[in-house]
């Protein structure tokens, strides 16, 4: 589990690191804030996405599910910064569907760890290859990293774009181009 003690100690060190006087009135309380904030930001690291995928409901349908422009926050597990973006999920039922709130909650998840946005868009499929089974699944995550944008190369406003296919969507150029005309 997250021991917010530890990172109390922690951010007390960085901010007497960079010079800064860690009792003056307006920092004294920021190692608390910092620990509680890393309790929400982290907490998928201890959270199972088969738990979100088990409720499921049978279809005789085998039609693209999309749930897209899924907002979500991560960190940068390279720079302790954040990203953010969309992620948008497609899958082919198996004679099960799940909620669509599910979807969301699978991504959140994911996200809720340090990450990098290549393995957030695979564990994201991955999880429903496993939990699901569906024909095939294609996860596509669009997102702005702050560690390009505040920081070293300085470029505000880029996008990274990742893609996962997995099951009847690899391969298959017709049906990825189905999941990009839905997604747009």
């Amino acid at each position: 589990m997250i021991d917010q003690e530890k990172i109390k100690k922690g951010v007390r060190l960085i901010l007497e690191g960079i010079g800064e006087d860690a009792d003056r009135e307006g920092l004294v309380e920021t190692p608390d804030r910092i620990a509680r904030m890393y309790m929400e930001l982290m907490g998928g690291m201890y959270e199972d996405a088969g738990e979100h995928l088990s409720k499921r409901f049978h279809v005789d349908k085998s039609d693209i599910v999309l749930e897209k422009d899924i907002t979500f926050y991560s960190m940068c597990e390279h720079h302790m910064l954040p990203f953010y973006g969309k992620a948008h999920v497609a899958y082919i039922p198996n004679g099960t569907v799940v909620g669509l709130s599910k979807i969301a909650r699978t991504v959140e998840v994911y996200a809720k760890r340090l990450q990098l946005q290549e393995q957030l868009t695979a564990q994201v499929a991955d999880a429903f290859m496993e939990h699901l089974n569906p024909k095939g699944v294609m996860v596509m995550v669009e997102a702005e990293h702050m560690c390009m944008t505040m920081r070293g190369i300085k470029k505000p406003g880029s996008k990274t774009v990742t893609s996962a296919t997995r099951g009847v969507f690899e391969g298959n150029p017709e049906l990825q181009n189905t999941f990009y005309q839905m997604v747009r």
